[in-house]
C-alpha cells in the first residue's frame, strides 16, 4: 500500500475518486431527504411509519434525484475501476489529473443539471465530456497491456 500512495497519479486518483463517492453519498441523501419533504416513499412500510399508506407513491422530482443517483452509479463505479488501473501504467502526472479532474467537474455539472433540471443539452454534454477520459483511459490501458494478451 504504501508504495501505492507514493504513486502521485495514484494518490491524484484516490483524491478525485473519494470526491466523487462523496458526490454520489450526498445525492443518495438528497433523495432521501426529498422523499421525507415530498412524503413519497418507495416502499409501504415506510409509508405507513410517515404517515400512511397513501404516502407509497411516486414522486417526479424525487424519481430525479433517483434517477440522478443511479446515473452516478453507472458513471463513477467504472471509472474507479479505469482511474485505478490507468494510474498504474505509469502515465504523467499533469495528463492523469487533466482527465480525473475533467471527469470530475462533469459528472459535478452533469449532477447539478440533473437536479437542477436545467435546460438541454447541458446534461447531455456533461454526460459526453465525461466519457472522453474515461475512453482516452482505457484506450491507453489496453494498449500497455496488449502485448500479455
Amino acid at each position: 500500500m504504501a508504495v501505492m500512495i507514493r504513486n502521485e497519479v495514484f494518490t491524484c486518483f484516490v483524491f478525485y475518486g473519494v470526491l466523487l463517492v462523496v458526490k454520489m453519498y450526498i445525492l443518495a441523501i438528497i433523495t432521501g431527504q426529498v422523499r421525507l419533504r415530498k412524503k413519497a416513499f418507495a416502499n409501504p412500510e415506510d409509508s405507513l411509519r410517515h404517515g400512511g399508506i397513501q404516502y407509497y407513491r411516486e414522486d417526479p422530482y424525487v424519481e430525479r434525484c433517483r434517477r440522478a443517483h443511479v446515473n452516478d452509479m453507472e458513471n463513477i463505479f467504472p471509472f474507479l475501476f479505469l482511474g485505478a488501473i490507468y494510474s498504474l501504467t505509469g502515465p504523467s502526472l499533469a495528463v492523469a489529473r487533466l482527465h480525473f479532474l475533467v471527469f470530475f467537474m462533469c459528472r459535478v455539472l452533469h449532477s447539478v443539471a440533473y437536479l437542477l433540471a436545467l435546460q438541454a443539452p447541458t446534461r447531455s454534454v456533461a454526460y459526453t465530456f465525461a466519457q472522453i477520459p474515461c475512453v482516452s483511459m482505457a484506450v491507453q490501458i489496453l494498449m500497455a497491456v496488449a502485448a500479455y494478451a
